[in-house]
């Protein structure tokens, strides 16, 4: 659905995005992460059009965004972080504005703003001055402009932006609506909206793709965590004859003997997961040992953030 192929944009001599290059199929709620500055809003304007890169390409649904613009936008929703919303309009009026923005007309067009009204739950703001909106109110709106037209692709920064715990599960029942009719990239300083939603994430690092990968993958590490009753003279080697264990070492203060708990690192090139908890389990086992213990490190994404942008180059 979206393919971005060594995408680039520089402001003066600093480069902002460099070569970047990912694909998004549709029914994606992707998770566009970064420090402030990796260039994630630089990514989203160039994807709405609003900025034109320097280099590289943008397809969506096989349309080039460079050569037909404005076929792309009026299949595109876009929230930007701070709305330019007009504060003297009412309500219904800004929306009635962002459908002609969006070229609909009519009864689609009313038809269009009545959906997005009750999809974000603003009826009773309508004939409200923008202005005299709380900041959450004002989110809404701004995900109901975004919404108009039914977009195939949707491009959300900080969504759930000013609103409430009710309000944000609402919101994210929103967007997952909208994900089955559409592709939707999210970005978000708040990990638990990544967590909650996304099925990808993408993290940027000083302008350039430092990670694209599912959610699922990236909660895994190359780690094991053991409680077994073998001490470390024991345990070594026995670990030392399986290819797949890499090193250990342990975990907690063996004071506690005989329970005894271990991080045990596997090989980047060796068997993972099930199959080297099998293994270690095996070993353990036949050596006469004790096994009270053994899974796979999890990691959350917010640990995982922090490890690629420590590793920064």
């Amino acid at each position: 659905m979206l393919q971005v192929s060594q995408l680039s944009r520089c402001y003066n001599t600093f480069v902002a995005v460099e070569n970047v290059s990912f694909e998004i199929n549709q029914g994606e709620i992707v998770g566009l992460l970064g420090h402030n500055g990796a260039g994630k809003t630089t990514i989203m304007k160039m994807l709405s059009g609003y900025l034109e890169p320097h280099h590289g390409s943008i397809i969506i649904n096989g349309v080039d965004l460079a050569l037909d613009p404005k076929t792309i936008q009026s299949e595109l929703g876009y929230l930007p972080e701070n709305l330019p919303v007009y504060p003297e309009l009412r309500v219904a009026d800004y929306l009635d504005y962002a459908a002609d923005l969006k070229g609909l007309r009519g009864s689609t067009k009313q038809q269009e703003i009545k959906r997005a009204v009750q999809a974000t739950e603003i009826s009773v703001k309508l004939l409200e001055p923008i202005s005299t909106l709380s900041r959450g109110y004002k989110q809404r709106v701004g995900v109901a402009q975004a919404i108009l037209g039914q977009p195939k692709l949707l491009i959300l920064d900080e969504p759930t932006n000013g609103l409430d715990p009710t309000q944000t599960e609402h919101m994210r029942d929103l967007i997952r609506d909208i994900a089955q009719h559409a592709t939707v990239i999210l970005s978000t300083h708040i990990m638990q909206e990544v967590d909650a939603l996304c099925d990808r994430a993408l993290i940027l690092r000083n302008g350039k793709l430092a990670v694209d990968e599912r959610l699922s993958t990236l909660r895994h590490s190359n780690h094991l965590l053991l409680h077994t009753n073998l001490d470390e003279n024991t345990l070594k080697p026995i670990l030392a004859a399986l290819s797949v264990v890499e090193q250990f070492e342990l975990s907690e203060n063996p004071e506690s003997a005989p329970h005894f708990y271990y991080r045990l690192t596997l090989r980047e090139d060796g068997d993972r997961a099930t199959q080297a908890n099998a293994l270690v389990a095996k070993s353990i086992i036949e050596a006469g040992g004790e096994l009270y213990q053994l899974q796979t490190e999890h990691r959350d994404l917010e640990t995982l953030f922090r490890e690629v942008n420590q590793h920064a180059a």
